[in-house]
């Protein structure tokens, strides 16, 4: 799956639109490597994605087409 519609679909960035921009502004990374919005990502893979002054890391758990609001925090572990 595409890295900017995981990002949307895990609900960790509300549209793919800003998704995308913040992958072209180079502030998302997998495995500590600067990704591009049509990278794709596996099970296993660590994101980071800096919000300002805070960052988030997670590590993919799950990869899925769709998903529910309650179950898409099970897509993801926040390190």
């Amino acid at each position: 799956m595409r890295l900017d519609k995981y990002l949307k679909v895990s609900r960790l960035i509300k549209r793919r639109t800003v998704a995308n921009e913040a992958c072209d502004a180079g502030r998302v990374t997998i495995n500590d490597k600067p990704a591009k919005a049509s990278q794709n990502v596996k099970v296993g893979d660590r994101i980071e994605i800096m919000f300002g002054t805070r960052s988030v890391k997670v590590e993919v758990l799950d990869v899925s087409e769709t998903v529910k609001k309650e179950e898409a925090k099970e897509m993801y572990r926040e390190l």
